[in-house]
C-alpha cells in the first residue's frame, strides 16, 4: 500500500574539506519541512562535529549520523555524545551506526573487524544499559568488557553522571546484508539503507522481517523506520545525469573495500549484476577508473535513484510509496531541496 514518504537532509562526509553551503542548505531544509538532515564519517571528518555545529542553528529538525562507526569510539564515549547532543538538541537525535568494512577498522582505526554482528549487539547493549541509568554498567564481553580485564585491577563500574534527556533516543543501523539488515529489524529503531532498490524490495523485506518477528524485537513492522539515501536529478538527458553519477558506484561497487571483502558490492550482485560488477571491480582496482565507471550500467543508476524529468521522478516515485520506505534521504544545495520538497512533499 502506497504510503506518504518523508524527506531528509543528506550531507555525508567530507570531501577534502567542508562542503560549501552546507549550513545554507541545514536551514532550507528545515524550513521546507524536512524530517531530518544526517552526516557521516570514513576516514576524515567525523560524524557528530558537524551535526551539532550545523544542528545548532535549527529548532525542529531531526539530528541523525550516517553513520558513526563503531570501532571509532567505545561503547561508553559514543552513549555520551549521544547523550549530551540529545539534551542540547532538545531530544532530536537520531543516532545511526555502522561497523564499516575490514579496510577502515583494522587499517585506520587498528580495531578487529571480526564477528562484526556479535560486536555491534554487544556495542548497542552497553549503550542503551548506559542510557538506562539503572546502575553501574558492567559487561563480560567478549568484545567490550566492562571493566576491562587484566588491567590494573582499579576499574569499577560506574554509572552515568548525568541523566539523559531521553534513555530510548533511536538507533538506526546501516546495514546492506541480509544477517544485518535483520539485526536492524531486531535491535534497532530504523535502517540506513546506502544502495536501495525498490525494484528489489523483497531482497530487503524479508530479511527486516525476520529481524522484526524475533522475540526482542523492539518495534513492529508498522513502527520501524527505513531511511534510504537517494540521489535525485531533474534533467531530460538521463545519460547525462548517469554520468555524474557513475564514478560514484564505480568507486563503492569497484574499489571500496578489498575485491573479496566489498559489501557494497554485494548489493547489486544480488540484484542480478555480478558480472557487471565483476567487470567494474576488475576495471577499477587495475586503475582504469574512467572505464570503470562506464561500465556501470544506466539501468542499474536508474533502479537506485531518482534522475529525469520531474514527470517521469513522480512516476518513479510510486515503487518507493509501495516500498517499506518511509524516509529518502536527499543532497544538494537548497533550488534541490526545493525542487525535492515539491515532488515529494507537494
Amino acid at each position: 500500500m502506497a504510503r506518504d514518504l518523508r524527506l531528509g537532509l543528506s550531507l555525508g562526509y567530507w570531501a577534502g574539506g567542508p562542503p560549501p553551503g552546507a549550513a545554507e542548505s541545514v536551514l532550507e531544509a528545515e524550513r521546507l519541512g524536512f524530517d531530518s538532515v544526517w552526516t557521516a564519517e570514513a576516514y576524515g571528518s567525523d560524524a557528530i562535529t558537524p551535526l551539532a555545529w550545523w544542528g545548532a542553528a535549527t529548532h525542529e529538525i531531526k539530528l541523525g549520523t550516517a553513520i558513526v562507526q563503531i570501532s571509532a569510539r567505545t561503547p561508553a564515549a559514543t552513549a555520551m555524545a549521544a547523550m549530551t547532543l540529545d539534551h542540547l538538541s532538545s531530544g532530536r537525535l537520531i543516532l545511526g551506526l555502522g561497523v564499516s568494512g575490514p579496510q577502515v577498522v583494522e587499517g585506520w582505526y587498528g580495531q578487529p573487524f571480526a564477528k562484526p554482528l556479535a560486536r555491534m549487539r554487544e556495542y548497542i547493549g552497553i549503550v542503551r544499559e548506559i542510557w538506562a541509568r539503572n546502575g553501574p554498567v558492567t559487561n563480560p564481553g567478549p568484545h567490550y568488557p566492562l571493566p576491562i580485564k587484566d588491567g590494573t585491577g582499579l576499574g569499577k563500574p560506574l554509572k552515568s553522571s548525568i541523566r539523559p534527556l531521553r534513555a530510548d533516543i533511536p538507533i538506526y543501523l546501516a546495514a546492506e546484508g541480509p544477517k544485518n539488515i535483520a539485526l536492524a529489524g531486531e535491535l534497532c529503531d530504523g535502517w540506513l539503507a546506502l544502495f536501495y532498490s525498490p525494484h528489489h524490495d523483497g531482497l530487503y523485506r524479508d530479511a527486516l522481517n525476520e529481524g522484526l518477528a524475533r522475540p526482542a524485537a523492539r518495534r513492529t513492522p508498522q513502527e520501524f523506520e527505513v531511511a534510504a539515501t537517494v540521489p535525485l536529478i531533474v534533467t531530460d538527458d538521463i545519460e547525462q545525469a548517469a554520468d555524474a553519477l557513475r564514478p560514484g558506484y564505480a568507486l563503492y561497487f569497484g574499489g571500496m573495500g578489498a575485491k573479496s571483502a566489498n559489501f557494497h558490492a554485494n548489493v547489486p550482485i544480488r540484484m542480478g549484476y555480478e558480472a557487471e560488477v565483476a567487470k567494474i571491480q576488475e576495471l577499477y582496482l587495475s586503475g582504469d577508473k574512467e572505464e570503470a565507471a562506464a561500465a556501470v550500467p544506466t539501468k542499474l543508476i536508474e533502479q537506485l535513484t531518482l534522475i529525469g524529468s520531474k514527470d517521469k521522478i513522480r512516476h518513479d516515485l510510486e515503487a518507493w510509496r509501495d516500498s517499506i520506505v518511509t524516509t529518502l534521504l536527499v543532497g544538494g544545495d537548497p533550488a534541490t531541496l526545493r525542487t525535492a520538497a515539491d515532488l515529494v512533499l507537494g
